[in-house]
């Protein structure tokens, strides 16, 4: 499921192993994972759900 995804990875990760950072695949769906635990747990929002989460973010 997430392997066959485009994960984009936040602008404000340092881009080491040690940053702390998420990753977001917007589909028909969004997931969010953690870059260092690509293989752990998924979140996984509507998109009308994620919109109102940017919005008030």
């Amino acid at each position: 499921m997430t392997q066959d995804r485009t994960w984009r990875k936040s602008s404000y990760s340092n881009g080491t192993p040690e940053g702390e950072c998420v990753e977001v695949s917007v589909a028909r769906d969004v997931l969010v994972r953690d870059t260092k635990d690509q293989a752990g747990e998924v979140l996984t929002f509507s998109t009308s759900a994620w919109r109102a989460f940017l919005e008030q973010a």
